[in-house]
C-alpha cells in the first residue's frame, strides 16, 4: 500500500442555491519519501484538498489513508506550513518554534526539546535572529521560522500550502533554493501546494496539475526526472528541463483558456486626442529643426538622475546616477534585488518624487509634476471600492478628454474595459471584484488616459502566478494596440523578459545604479506560449537568473561572475547573428 492514498474524494461547501462543488474525485497515491507538487490556479481547491489530507476538515465522499489508517482528523504525524505564517507575535523565533516542539515532544527533557529547535533555526537560517519577535521579520523570515516549526515537529508527512506565494519572486527563489537544500536532508514525504511551475519543478519528483474548480479533479502526472541538487540557472541549459517546463506551462494555459473562454462583445476606439497630447505652446522654429532628429531617437531621457533621502544617521543615496534614453514606443522592465532603487525611479520618473540631482526629459520637456501624460499601474490597483469598474476608468477619461462628447468617452471607456476582459463586469462595483479582475481595471484605467508614457510598479505582484500569466497576455495585447512608451518594474525574470525590449538590471543599493541592460531580440507580437519554444529564450532567462546570483544578498560580484555573464552573452548573440544570416540567405 502506498504511503498515502486518496480515493474518490469530494467536498462541497454551502447548500441550496449557495452550494459550491469545490472538489471532486481526487484520487492519488504517493510513496514514502516521495515529494508531490500539486499545481492550480487560485480557487481551484488546492487549499480543501491540503486540509483534507491534514484531517482538519471532513470530505463529503472518500477519504485519505495514511500509512494504512484513515485519515479522522490532525496529528503530528502530518504537520502544515500555510500561506499565512500564523505565528505567535509575543513568543520570539526560538519561542514559537519550541511551541509546537514542547507540544510534540512532551516525554523528552527540556535540554532535548531545545536541542531539538536549536537545529531547525539554525537548519532555516534564523540563528542569528533567533530571539527576535515576529513584527522584527521580513515576510520571508517569518515563513523560515513556519518551516523551522513544521520540520522541527518531525512529522513523518510535510504538507505544504504555498508557503513562498506571498513572498516577492526573489525571496521566494531565494528560499525555494534554501528549501531545495533542506528538503535534501530531511528526506521527507513532502506534498507542496503552488502555482509556480518552476518552484515545482525546482523542487518535486511529480508535477500533477490541479484543474480549476467547480468540480475540481487532478489532472496528468508529469514526472521531473532531473539529477538532484538543480541548479535554478544551471537547468535553463537543460533539454529535459526545457520540454518539462514547456509541457506542464501549456497544460496549464489551456485548461485556464478553458475556463476562462469569454464571449466579450467588441467595441471600436474613436478618434480623439486627449488633453495631453495637444501642443498649445509652438517652440521657435530653430529648436525644433536641432531638437527633431533627436527626439526620433531619444523620446524618454535619464541624464545622471540621483535620489538622496535625508535620514537621522545622515543622506542616504539610493538611486546615483541613473541614465538611460528610451525610444519613442519602446518597453524597458526594470529589475533587481529589493532595495535596489526601481521603485525609486519609477516615482521620479512618474514626477510623485522629486529629483536630487540631474533631470528627466519626457518628449522634449523636463518632468517637474505628476500629472495624466503618466500613468502609473501600482501593485495594489488603487480603486475607488464604492464606485463601479467602468466608473474608476471614468474618473481619468472625463479629465483627459474634456473636448469629446459623452458617448465618444463612453466609447474610450468600454473600448478598454472589454480588451482586458471586463465586458461583462463593467457596472461591478471594486469591492466586489476579485484581485486579479480590480488590476485589469487599473490597466484598463492607464490604457484608457492615452498617456505619453506608461509606468508599471510590479502590476502583478500580488497576483498568484497563473493569473499573472492571464494578465501580462492582456497587457501584452493591448500595448501592441497603442505601443506606449512604458517602464515596468518587476522582480519577476520571466515577466522581465516576456514584454521587454530591453531589461535594465540595477545593482545593489545604496548608491544603485544601472549594472547591466540586456537586448532582448525576440518576435512581436509576443506570448508566453511561443516564446517557451523560441531557442534563445532560455539564453535569456539564464543571463538574468546569473546577473541577480551575483548581486544576491547585497553581494558586490566579483570580476570573474561579470565576465562569465558577457561571455555568455557575447555567445548568443553570436548565436543569434548566426541564425538570422542563415535565415537570409535561404
Amino acid at each position: 500500500m502506498s504511503f498515502v492514498e486518496i480515493t474518490d474524494l469530494s467536498k462541497h461547501y454551502g447548500e441550496g442555491a449557495n452550494r459550491t462543488e469545490v472538489l471532486s474525485n481526487i484520487n492519488l497515491k504517493v510513496e514514502e519519501s516521495e515529494f508531490i507538487a500539486i499545481v492550480g490556479f487560485s480557487g481551484s481547491g488546492k487549499t480543501t484538498l491540503i486540509s483534507a489530507i491534514a484531517g482538519l476538515i471532513e470530505p463529503d465522499t472518500g477519504g485519505v489513508i495514511f500509512k494504512g489508517k484513515e485519515v479522522d482528523g490532525p496529528s503530528p504525524e502530518r504537520s502544515v506550513v500555510f500561506q499565512s505564517y500564523s505565528l505567535m507575535p509575543w513568543l520570539s523565533v526560538f519561542g514559537n518554534v519550541a511551541l509546537a516542539v514542547n507540544s510534540v515532544f512532551k516525554d523528552k527533557s527540556k535540554t532535548e526539546r531545545n536541542e531539538i529547535v536549536q537545529k531547525y533555526v539554525d537548519m532555516v537560517g534564523l540563528s542569528h535572529a533567533a530571539d527576535r519577535k515576529p513584527a522584527e521579520l521580513s515576510g520571508g523570515m517569518r515563513q523560515r521560522v513556519a518551516v523551522a516549526r513544521a520540520l522541527a515537529m518531525q512529522s513523518e508527512l510535510l504538507l505544504l500550502d504555498e508557503p513562498l506565494s506571498a513572498l516577492d519572486a526573489l525571496t521566494r527563489a531565494k528560499l525555494q533554493d534554501e528549501f531545495a537544500d533542506i528538503c535534501e536532508k530531511e528526506k521527507k514525504t513532502i506534498i507542496l501546494i503552488t502555482n509556480d511551475v518552476d518552484e515545482a519543478i525546482l523542487l518535486a519528483d511529480r508535477i500533477i496539475p490541479l484543474k480549476p474548480g467547480p468540480n475540481a479533479t487532478l489532472g496528468p502526472d508529469f514526472k521531473v526526472d532531473l539529477p538532484r541538487p538543480r541548479n535554478r540557472g544551471e537547468m535553463n541549459s537543460s533539454d529535459e528541463f526545457i520540454k518539462l517546463r514547456a509541457e506542464v506551462t501549456e497544460y496549464l494555459m489551456t485548461v485556464g483558456a478553458e475556463r476562462d473562454a469569454e464571449t466579450a462583445q467588441e467595441f471600436s476606439l474613436p478618434n480623439v486626442v486627449p488633453i495631453t497630447q495637444l501642443k498649445d505652446d509652438k517652440l521657435p522654429k530653430a529648436y525644433e529643426a536641432e531638437s527633431g532628429a533627436k527626439h526620433d531617437r531619444t523620446y524618454l531621457e535619464f541624464s545622471q538622475t540621483k535620489k538622496v533621502y535625508p535620514t537621522p544617521k545622515g543622506p542616504l543615496t539610493v538611486v546615483d546616477g541613473f541614465d538611460l534614453k528610451m525610444k519613442k514606443g519602446e518597453f524597458v522592465t526594470l529589475i533587481g534585488h529589493s532595495g535596489c532603487g526601481k521603485s525609486t525611479v519609477l516615482s521620479m520618473v512618474s514626477g510623485l518624487n522629486e529629483i536630487t540631482a540631474g533631470g528627466i526629459i519626457l518628449d522634449g520637456t523636463h518632468i517637474q509634476s505628476a500629472g495624466p501624460d503618466k500613468a502609473v499601474v501600482f501593485q495594489a490597483p488603487s480603486l475607488l471600492p464604492w464606485l463601479t469598474a467602468y466608473q474608476n476608468v471614468a474618473l481619468g477619461v472625463e479629465k483627459v478628454y474634456p473636448h469629446a462628447t459623452a458617448n465618444e468617452r463612453k466609447e474610450v471607456i468600454e473600448y478598454y474595459l472589454s480588451r482586458v476582459g471586463l465586458a461583462d463586469s463593467m457596472d461591478k462595483p471594486a469591492m466586489d471584484l476579485s484581485n486579479g479582475m480590480k488590476q485589469r481595471v487599473g490597466i484598463a484605467r492607464a490604457f484608457a488616459l492615452s498617456p505619453k508614457l506608461l509606468l508599471l510598479d510590479e502590476p502583478f505582484g500580488m497576483l498568484d502566478s497563473l493569473t499573472r500569466w492571464e494578465l501580462q497576455d492582456v497587457l501584452m495585447d493591448v500595448w501592441k494596440r497603442t505601443e506606449v512608451t512604458t517602464i515596468c518594474v518587476t522582480h519577476d525574470v520571466d515577466e522581465a523578459i516576456l514584454l521587454a525590449d530591453r531589461v535594465v538590471m540595477m545593482s545593489n543599493g545604496p548608491n544603485a545604479k544601472i549594472g547591466n541592460i540586456m537586448e532582448v531580440d525576440l518576435p512581436r507580437p509576443r506570448s508566453r506560449k511561443a516564446l517557451l519554444n523560441h531557442p534563445d529564450y532560455y539564453a535569456y532567462r539564464e543571463e538574468l537568473l546569473d546577473f541577480l546570483e551575483a548581486y544576491e544578498g547585497g553581494a558586490d560580484p566579483s570580476e570573474e561572475q561579470l565576465k562569465s555573464i558577457q561571455e555568455k552573452r557575447a555567445a548568443r548573440i553570436a548565436r543569434q547573428s548566426q541564425n538570422k544570416a542563415v535565415a537570409a540567405a535561404e
